[in-house]
């Protein structure tokens, strides 16, 4: 495990906490079974919010929050159950949320 800023060739993500892995894209590790083609699921680009008041989910649901710089972001997680990735910039850094 490991946090800080990591370049993955793609882009420079903040991560806290998190084992960062890098699978070359026509390679897949012994033991690993692919489910899905790559790219089955799509990502979310330049993502738009509303205040907490106009979004539509309940005050229950589970969200994936994140602080940047002051600057705070949620990510629901029933829209990351289709989703699962977010790309965003928040704080001026950007970020992949993922779920």
């Amino acid at each position: 495990m490991r946090s800080g800023i990591v370049s993955m060739g793609c882009g420079t993500f903040l991560v806290a906490g998190l084992l960062v892995v890098s699978i070359e894209a026509e390679t897949t590790p012994e033991g690993v079974t692919q489910l899905l083609e790559r790219n089955a699921i799509p990502s979310i680009f330049d993502p738009t919010f509303v205040e907490a008041q106009e979004a539509k989910i309940p005050d229950d649901a589970w969200i994936l929050g994140v602080v940047i710089e002051g600057e705070a972001r949620a990510y629901s997680l029933n829209l990351l159950n289709h989703h699962e990735i977010v790309n965003d910039v928040v704080g001026g850094r950007p970020i992949a949320a993922v779920w």
